[in-house]
């Protein structure tokens, strides 16, 4: 159903400002490894369009994407200055880079801008119209970091960092091993959620992941991190404490290819990849699944009458998990482990990045927890991740494929190997900050956020070179996530669904959902379809993407869900209808207030005008021109 609102010219011309999707092209795309676990699959190694040794960046995704994104944006009028007598942590090492270049930084975004930009950013919402005006008018210098900090402590906030981290941790209620039902999801969704809530240090939220214990997942939510490494009945354990050990790499070290070495010798896998990882032994990586191996993660029947059929506990020294990693097992998923020359049966824990043992008794998970959030590696990755978010890159780029050994700048590794970091002393300084502070997650964000180098403009005055991306000399585009286009459909039209999710009990907003797995739930599927055609992911085989659809565009131009907030005849409460009795300029510019947190140009504003002055089919019009703007790249991305 196209319906009506194909025949509106204005309409039409505004939809095609819509940007669909983007596709890499054969040259975009590198190969880093022979190894079978970086094929295609391994999307983050195959969009990479980095060549590891001779680190020449081709043009990537996301700056193709500004490009496009920028060029169909309105132009905005309104110019801002750098301050370049007030560089801070960030735009000292960002500014000076640039200027090392020759490359100009981008302007400042305007005001407007910048207040969707970090609203969406750091609550998943887009600011109300009221909000907005309020801070378009106010005149205070300070004005950006103190609405920085009202958005911090918003309860948006702590819904968009649960999904975030739900992501990150890949909290869901069923993956390709095992099932943690609903009430494991909800029991880890509270722990991720009580964290952000009290601000917990960071790096505490991640010693009680890994040594959490008790006798149900479904009371004690951080259980369930580990539980998600756990591989399917049959396997060897040795199985399950490489998967945790390769799960923990990723998420905490940004170290994915350890994955790979729990199989086979760095060597003749890795040589093109990493020059720490080509280097690293098979017997090194299973010392740091040693630290699993006193663990057992227990699948134990419900009571009768129960909604699901088994709950996990996790408890330590007990069967078959009183010894340490032991050698000569079957294969399981992974190659046969065999002892090497002059090597034993068993293998005692050694953590791998800093080539230390447990204290004399220390709990296993305990000393894992101690050691690695003591890593500098550890506060690196967590930098880099959220700079990642923020910037659509991280400083190491992929997030998750750190090569230890091109990381430090006064140590830089022998030729044709590059330093990794973009910029290395940057990622340093700001790791070691993090720790000072704490590892305080709201210090980290509000220090990039409010940043120049956050708050530069997408657009770029002037001819722009590829290369320049890594030097974040403009702002990334970032498509906003399906979460987030629900979201605002339903707070900008005032028609906020509710939804009884599976589950889940009564739910409204998408942002709110535990996981993206069926939810709503098969009765609101065509809310699902619009969800999954911004490829929220599945948070196990399939990760949350940034890429553009035929779906996407097909969903925002027909979807129910869409079409049912932009009539004339809906709700007296609703945007449109609420609007309808105003001046035809005030209610263009309403509706682009709510949608698109800006005003219209002239010309928009005079194109709108005379479309809805026809008595006759003003309404219609007015549908048409509320569709178009939520057809408008101005909506569906955060620029």
């Amino acid at each position: 159903m196209f319906g009506s609102y194909g025949k509106s010219a204005f309409a039409l011309l505004l939809a095609a400002q819509l940007i669909t999707s983007q596709v890499l092209t054969p040259e975009q795309v590198v190969e880093h490894s022979n190894c079978g676990y970086y094929g295609p699959q391994h999307h983050a190694i195959a969009m990479a369009g980095v060549v590891a040794r001779g680190g020449r960046m081709r043009r990537s995704a996301i700056d193709a994407l500004t490009s496009q994104v920028t060029g169909k944006l309105t132009a905005s009028a309104t110019k801002n200055s750098l301050q370049l007598d007030q560089l801070g942590l960030i735009d000292r090492h960002t500014f000076s880079a640039m200027s090392d270049a020759g490359v100009a930084p981008a302007e400042l975004t305007t005001d407007a801008e910048f207040c969707r930009r970090v609203t969406l950013d750091l609550t998943g919402r887009i600011p109300t119209s009221e909000r907005l005006l309020q801070f378009l008018a106010d005149t205070a210098s300070d004005k950006r970091a103190k609405y920085v900090d009202e958005l911090l402590n918003r309860p948006e906030f702590v819904d968009k960092w649960t999904q975030y981290f739900g992501d990150h941790f890949k909290n869901n209620s069923a993956n390709s091993q095992i099932r943690r039902f609903a009430d494991g999801v909800t029991a880890f969704n509270n722990f991720i959620r009580a964290s952000l809530t009290t601000n917990k240090p960071y790096d505490q939220w991640v010693r009680e992941m890994l040594s959490a214990a008790g006798e149900t997942s479904y009371e004690k939510g951080e259980i369930n991190f580990l539980v998600g490494g756990v591989v399917a009945a049959g396997a060897p354990a040795q199985d399950t404490y490489d998967q945790q050990t390769a799960n923990i790499s990723k998420t905490f070290l940004g170290i994915a290819h350890l994955d790979c070495i729990l199989c086979h010798n760095g060597r003749g896998h890795l040589d093109e990849l990493s020059l720490w990882g080509r280097n690293t032994l098979r017997w090194q990586a299973w010392e740091q699944s040693s630290y699993l191996s006193r663990t057992t993660l227990t699948r134990r029947a419900a009571t009768p009458g129960e909604p699901n059929p088994y709950y996990w506990s996790i408890a330590e020294n007990t069967g078959r998990s009183s010894r340490d990693y032991q050698l000569n097992t079957t294969t399981g998923n992974r190659p046969a482990r065999a002892p090497g020359l002059n090597q034993g049966s068993a293998v005692t824990p050694r953590y791998l990045f800093t080539d230390t043992a447990p204290e004399p008794g220390e709990n296993y998970r305990a000393a894992l927890g101690r050691q690695l959030t003591a890593d500098p590696q550890f506060s690196r990755a967590s930098v880099n991740y959220l700079w990642a978010y923020f910037f659509g890159r991280g400083i190491v780029d992929p997030p998750d494929q750190f090569d230890p050994a091109r990381l430090d700048p006064d140590r830089p590794p022998p030729s044709p190997w590059v330093l990794q970091p973009s910029h290395p002393r940057l990622l340093n300084e700001l790791a070691a900050e993090f720790v000072k502070n704490k590892y305080d997650l709201k210090w980290l964000m509000r220090t990039i956020v409010n940043s120049q180098t956050y708050q530069l403009s997408s657009r770029y005055n002037g001819e722009w070179n590829p290369d320049w991306e890594k030097l974040f000399a403009r702002h990334n585009v970032r498509r906003l996530w399906g979460e987030e286009v629900h979201d605002a459909l339903a707070l900008a039209t005032n028609i906020v669904p509710s939804y009884e999710t599976p589950g889940y009990g009564a739910l409204s907003l998408a942002m709110k959902f535990p996981e993206p797995l069926n939810t709503p739930g098969r009765r609101y599927q065509n809310v699902v379809n619009l969800l999954d055609s911004f490829l929220r992911g599945d948070r196990d085989t399939d990760d949350r993407r940034p890429d553009g659809s035929i779906a996407q565009a097909l969903a925002m131009m027909n979807d129910p869900y869409v079409m049912t907030r932009i009539q004339s005849n809906g709700p007296s409460t609703s945007l449109l209808v609420k609007n309808l009795p105003l001046p035809n300029d005030q209610l263009v510019s309403n509706l682009f207030l709510a949608v698109l947190s800006r005003y219209p140009s002239d010309a928009e504003k005079a194109a709108a005008v005379l479309n809805l002055s026809n008595p006759g089919s003003r309404n219609a019009e007015a549908e048409n021109l509320l569709w178009s703007l939520f057809n408008k790249v101005d909506f569906l991305f955060n620029y």
